[in-house]
């Protein structure tokens, strides 16, 4: 009899452990429904008007940034943000775990794919743009804003040029930066998940207080030369990434400022 009511105990104990872990389960699921769906909305504070195209169909809007998810890639082809004077703090907050982008409805990427890889975690939005709150930098530790850099590359030429955009925000009164690795067919990929590697990134920089834009093409390899020498047409960028980068603009403006390579307007 006592070894019965033994039994029973222990079949009620995990009944109730699975009800418990099936509960956990649901409130789980139901809060990544939620927010695939939250994420999904448009938030006044993206800045939408400056949004590039997406040709995934899948545009997230984060508090800081908004993205638009490769899939094939599993990486952002582009993120968009505006960059604001303001935003430029010196905080210097605690650094996070990576952590997977559940707004991604068709599943974002692990870091664990990036694990004796040989490649950087490359934000695309640096943490250091997202210094003025907590929130908005945490935001860029997802695996959304990530894709694989050489490191020579990501703490070289490329983080030069993240600088040289502060530096921009801060002396232009703010600036719109849409940034990427350039996503084509056949990629080296890494993980179980395979997440491409780029062979070259992207960065465009829209000044819209003095109507000026600009353009950097970059081979995914450090370099010593001038950033300058990275200035392409926005025109030229959007041919390899099938992207249009700024199409709420009126034309004639958009078609003036996405033709011309000429930085002269810009301080180097």
């Amino acid at each position: 009899m006592v070894l019965r009511n033994r039994h029973l105990y222990s079949l009620i104990a995990i009944l109730i452990l699975l009800g418990v872990y099936g509960y956990e389960y649901f409130l789980t699921e139901l809060d990544s429904a939620e927010l695939v769906k939250e994420e999904a909305r448009v938030k006044t504070e993206t800045n939408t008007f400056f949004l590039p195209t997406s040709t995934t169909g899948q545009i997230i809007h984060h508090k800081g940034y908004s993205l638009s998810y490769s899939e094939p890639h599993e990486q952002a082809e582009w993120v968009a943000y505006e960059l604001k004077k303001s935003h430029l703090a010196t905080t210097n907050f605690k650094r996070p775990y990576f952590e997977i982008d559940h707004a991604v409805k068709t599943g974002a990427a692990s870091w664990r794919n990036y694990k004796n890889s040989g490649y950087d975690r490359g934000h695309l939005v640096p943490a250091g743009d997202k210094n003025y709150s907590q929130q908005a930098h945490d935001e860029t530790f997802l695996t959304s804003n990530i894709s694989p850099q050489r490191h020579a590359f990501n703490a070289g030429i490329w983080n030069a040029l993240e600088q040289k955009v502060r530096y921009w925000a801060s002396k232009y009164d703010g600036v719109f930066v849409v940034t990427g690795g350039v996503l084509t067919s056949g990629l080296t990929t890494i993980g179980t998940e395979k997440v491409a590697v780029p062979d070259a990134f992207y960065k465009v920089v829209f000044d819209a207080d003095h109507n000026k834009m600009i353009a950097f093409l970059m081979p995914h390899k450090n370099s010593a030369e001038p950033l300058y020498n990275f200035v392409v047409s926005v025109d030229s960028v959007e041919v390899i990434t099938g992207i249009d980068f700024f199409p709420e603009l009126e034309d004639d403006l958009e078609n003036q400022l996405e033709a011309t390579t000429d930085y002269s307007g810009w301080s180097f």
